[in-house]
């Protein structure tokens, strides 16, 4: 195994998209890519798609699977699209279903559009699967949402919300059913991996204006990360997330991005005017 990493940083929403690859082989993945959205328009666009697309391209690699750590919350996946030009299978954790389930309900949307199939494989925590001659396990890492996976391929494990650059620490937990306590017990299990196993993010937001930082490793974060070192107490931890999550607003596109996301990017049917609606709810009323 010759394994290469591909970073593709989105700047309108700190997103870490990663093209994973055998040189061996050219067997590859795609994690988490990125449909461009413009919400002052409502209009999409798919530049990042063509740029992920031009790389697989340009390197004559085969795409066989497209893997998403989780609901996304703050951007749109583009990997329904990636699914129709590609004709790769999309990957998620299990546990999806009840982020289906829970913002069906709260957006009064059409059950019958959104469900598990929607997505073409399901991975229980720690079930290997194999895309080509890559092997990636599935590592469930619930707590920013109760449905998120990380994946490992190798010696190396792409994170999405769960686990940020240590000089930023771990992912909000304030969404409908996260939990801190939560988060913390999955990275826990991440901190059981060898000291030397490398972490990509799935967000870089540069604090302090630092240049853009995606890949630091388990024994980096056990001694360093801002509010999660391995001496780090579930008390101490749980108490500052969420003492800093209350103070957090929602993300600026999380209604549009979560009820897109749940069938995987897809857009809804058209309604009866020909029209494709999403639902914004009126919150604090």
């Amino acid at each position: 195994m010759n394994l290469k990493i591909q970073h593709f940083f989105d700047t309108a929403t700190s997103t870490l998209s990663y093209v994973v690859w055998d040189a061996d082989t050219s067997d590859a993945v795609i994690i988490d890519p990125v449909l461009d959205y413009d919400p002052v328009n409502m209009k999409f666009s798919e530049d990042s798609i063509e740029e992920l697309l031009g790389f697989v391209t340009s390197n004559d690699l085969t795409v066989r699977h497209v893997l998403e750590s989780h609901i996304h919350a703050d951007h749109i996946t583009g990997a329904a699209r990636l699914r129709e030009k590609l004709g790769a299978k999309l990957v998620v954790g299990s546990l999806v279903p009840l982020i289906q389930e829970t913002f069906v309900q709260m957006l009064n949307l059409d059950g019958s559009e959104v469900n598990p199939e929607i997505f073409d494989v399901l991975l229980d925590d720690q079930e290997e699967m194999t895309s080509g001659s890559l092997t990636i396990k599935a590592i469930h890492t619930p707590g920013h949402t109760p449905a998120c996976t990380t994946y490992q391929i190798e010696d190396a494990i792409f994170t999405g919300d769960t686990l940020f650059m240590p000089d930023f620490g771990t992912g909000r937990c304030d969404f409908p059913k996260g939990s801190s306590e939560t988060l913390y017990n999955s990275i826990q299990k991440l901190y059981q991996l060898p000291d030397e196993t490398r972490v990509f993010v799935g967000h870089d937001y540069q604090p302090g204006g630092r240049e853009l930082a995606f890949e630091t490793t388990i024994g980096t974060c056990k001694t360093t990360s801002k509010n999660l070192k391995v001496s780090t107490s579930k008390e101490e931890f749980v108490a500052f997330r969420d003492q800093r999550d209350a103070t957090l607003n929602l993300p600026r596109l999380i209604f549009q991005s979560v009820q897109l996301n749940i069938r995987a990017g897809a857009l809804p049917a058209k309604s009866e005017n020909g029209i494709r609606m999403m639902c914004l709810p009126i919150l604090g009323e």
